[in-house]
């Protein structure tokens, strides 16, 4: 893996000894979108390698990949859920909204639309929950009971403060918690792209997009 971070080093025209540190990181970020995030993301990217994901380059893809799609290449850390258009909101959520009339209520409306889209499900129980536990991080957290599980996984108290997600640093722990959560390594070993997606997603929303931020980073070492 050395090598191949040497190789990644100097395509990214950074320094090269084969260590991630600080600024190799902010060059990997903003190579996959990031602006202004790209330091604070790197400056918490060393919890990236306790979960397993830079032991090597298939992980590292996949990771990128999916959290770049997740965060809009690593520059939106919550969902805003304002949508201009009732034709968008349908394409983004076809069995919720039937019809443009079902959608046009909840356009440029992102609480009632995350109360909506999110009420009664993943661990919301109260008025409110959907908003208050809609997408946040760079793995886009979403619903009470998660933010419930990370929080008492790392220690932090993301049910009460769901902010906190938010927070770069937090991000990224909370990313690399995911991903060793749904043990999603094994998956990236085996080239399992798709079931990747789906264990982020619960579906394949996204997909094209997915693999073309992985084929962006992959072009760095492959």
């Amino acid at each position: 893996m050395m090598s191949l971070k040497r190789t990644i080093q100097s395509r990214l025209q950074v320094p090269v000894d084969g260590a991630f540190g600080p600024v190799t990181w902010a060059a990997i970020f903003r190579h996959m979108g990031a602006g202004a995030l790209a330091e604070p993301l790197a400056a918490a990217a060393h919890y990236l390698g306790p979960a397993g994901i830079d032991a090597n380059p298939l992980r590292l893809t996949e990771f990128l990949g999916e959290m770049a799609h997740e965060s809009q290449g690593f520059t939106r850390l919550a969902e805003s859920l304002i949508y201009t258009s009732a034709a968008r909101i349908r394409a983004v959520w076809p069995t919720r909204f039937p019809t443009e009339a079902s959608a046009r209520p909840f356009v440029r409306a992102p609480e009632r639309l995350a109360n909506h889209v999110y009420g009664r499900r993943l661990g919301n129980v109260h008025p409110g929950d959907g908003w208050r536990f809609r997408g946040r991080g760079i793995i886009q957290l979403t619903g009470r009971a998660n933010y419930a599980e990370a929080g008492r996984a790392l220690g932090l108290p993301l049910e009460d403060e769901p902010d906190l997600v938010a927070e770069p640093e937090v991000a990224v722990r909370v990313a690399a918690w995911f991903w060793t959560r749904h043990k999603l390594n094994p998956l990236a070993d085996w080239g399992m792209s798709e079931a990747i997606t789906r264990r982020i997603n619960g579906g394949l929303a996204g997909l094209d997009d997915r693999l073309a931020r992985k084929a962006r980073f992959r072009r760095l070492w492959a």
